[in-house]
């Protein structure tokens, strides 16, 4: 055989065997990065911490995907890969996304005047941009309803309502648009009415044309929160989810809460938490924005950028053009928009210098933003502690079905394993307020468990002496549990380790003078 080919032949099977080594130690590398990805996330189903899907991709490729927890959990239907989530707030995405579409099509710029596409609309220095960036200075939008639903208390609001209620009502701004910021829905209710006004079509029309279609997001629809929290027939739909309080056990669905059901029906606006997906339709949604097919890649660059305020500062929160831009770029430049509902948190975060992506969704309201930098870390190879289980969980719910001392034996001997278990002062104290029922947001039927509260508070005291925080929450048990005389004592407990406690040198005051004798005329 003729030198040159041999040469040729063994310069070929050493590039291959190179070509081969690497696409195996990219193999390695990923098959290791899904194994303890998958170990995290079965952590913390374990552990209480999650319940949702997942799904992490690099340039555009799953890396991991996991469904944990259940999509109903009276009824035990577990979590599947093709479960709808509501995204809540990442919702917002779009709807910027839509107003930029038009921005490129010419047809408004982001700093016009909101005025000049709403005719009427009573705050003339508000620009586009201040709404996208959450720095406009409205209002929430209860405050342009209130008057009507005070002579109407059945009345259902929709968009067609807000401007008709801004012009009549005219609500003071927070403070002067573009001086300040503040994250608010309002902001994209009113966008909603500006894509509506230029392109001539309902908003979730515009949506699903320009961004779902394009997209390819066929498992994406429009399901505002009104119907969202009031339909009990949906189908591979996880149904967001809350625990009462840190002693309860199980979760309630969060649509099974009046107040909740009533307030979404009354204030049927949308814009800005309007629809349902899957974690893959996520993922085509962020691979679409990736390939421009939604945008220009300036376009993007332009909403990535934190937005100014008028003395030049950042807006507070690090927010863009309907993006939030995140302050640590230790491995790129990371872009994300987080969704809250009640009984449910979302993420969609993007590295876009690594073209990295981690969807998330949560239907039992722990944090997804945590958890998903979480796995964006160990999508870099960066360590993370794995999770642990909360003692006071553990210990309220034992408190709460088999009394004190066995709870204490509990705590006492999970306190000893630090590897698994972890006590937090701070979750301890909230126990005791769950205990104390000082917290009903959602006016549900009152708990109200003074024994359970006051050795909640007690033990904290006694795990932790040196904080003067649980000292005032013991003298506040005690005090609405009628034992001002203890509870004074805690106070003045409190006051001696932080003598700066304004509120706790009040609340003693007050024991005090109480207990003074009156004077006899």
């Amino acid at each position: 055989m003729h030198i040159s080919i041999v040469k040729t032949i063994d310069a070929f099977f050493v590039k291959s065997s190179i070509g081969l080594l690497y696409l195996l130690s990219i193999t390695l590398t990923s098959q290791a990065q899904q194994q303890q990805l998958d170990a995290f996330f079965k952590r913390l189903e374990k552990t209480h911490q999650f319940s949702g899907n997942v799904l992490v991709a690099e340039n555009g490729k799953v890396i991991y995907r996991g469904s944990f927890g259940y999509a109903d959990f009276k009824s035990r239907q577990p979590n599947r890969a093709n479960t709808a989530f509501p995204i809540a707030s990442i919702t917002k995405t779009m709807t910027a996304t839509a107003i930029l579409q038009l921005a490129e099509q010419g047809k408004l710029t982001v700093n016009d005047a909101v005025f000049r596409y709403l005719p009427g609309f009573p705050y003339p220095d508000m620009k586009i941009s201040q709404l996208l960036s959450h720095t406009s200075g409205l209002p929430p939008y209860n405050a342009f309803f209130e008057p009507a639903l005070a002579q109407d208390p059945k009345r259902i609001f929709t968009n067609a309502d807000f401007l008709p209620a801004a012009i009549a009502v005219k609500p003071a701004l927070i403070y002067v648009p573009g001086s300040s910021g503040n994250y608010d829905n309002v902001n994209y209710l009113v966008l909603a009415l500006i894509i509506e006004k230029i392109s001539g079509q309902p908003y979730p029309d515009y949506i699903q044309e320009h961004i779902l279609n394009p997209a390819g997001m066929t498992h994406t629809r429009f399901m505002p929160l009104s119907a969202q929290l009031n339909t009990d027939t949906l189908h591979q739909y996880a149904f967001p989810h809350l625990f009462r309080g840190l002693f309860d056990a199980s979760p309630i669905r969060a649509n099974t809460i009046p107040f909740i059901r009533d307030y979404w029906r009354t204030f049927a606006v949308t814009g800005f938490g309007d629809y349902i997906s899957t974690v893959d339709d996520l993922l085509r949604y962020d691979q679409a924005l990736y390939d421009n097919r939604l945008l220009k890649t300036s376009t993007l660059q332009q909403s990535f950028e934190p937005a100014r305020l008028n003395d030049g500062q950042l807006q507070p929160a690090l927010f863009g053009l309907g993006w939030e831009i995140s302050q640590d770029s230790t491995h790129g430049k990371v872009v994300y928009h987080s969704g809250a509902a009640v009984g449910l948190s979302a993420i969609l975060l993007r590295n876009i210098d690594k073209h990295q992506t981690v969807i998330l969704f949560d239907n039992c309201h722990y944090n997804a933003l945590e958890t998903g930098n979480q796995a964006m870390q160990l999508l870099n190879k960066e360590p993370v502690t794995p999770p642990k289980y909360s003692i006071a969980r553990l210990y309220g719910i034992a408190l709460a079905k088999q009394g004190a001392v066995a709870a204490k034996a509990l705590l006492q001997k999970l306190a000893k394993d630090t590897v698994n278990y972890q006590l937090s002062e701070g979750e301890l104290n909230q126990l005791g307020y769950d205990f104390l029922g000082t917290e009903n947001t959602y006016h549900l039927p009152e708990r109200v468990l003074y024994p359970q509260a006051l050795e909640t508070f007690k033990l904290n005291t006694e795990l932790f002496p040196s904080s003067w925080n649980t000292f005032d929450s013991y003298g506040e048990a005690l005090l609405k549990a009628g034992q001002p005389d203890k509870a004074a004592e805690m106070y003045q407990r409190s006051i001696q380790l932080n003598p700066e406690n304004e509120g706790g040198k009040k609340a003693l005051e007050m024991i005090l003078a109480q207990k003074e004798p009156r004077n006899k005329p």
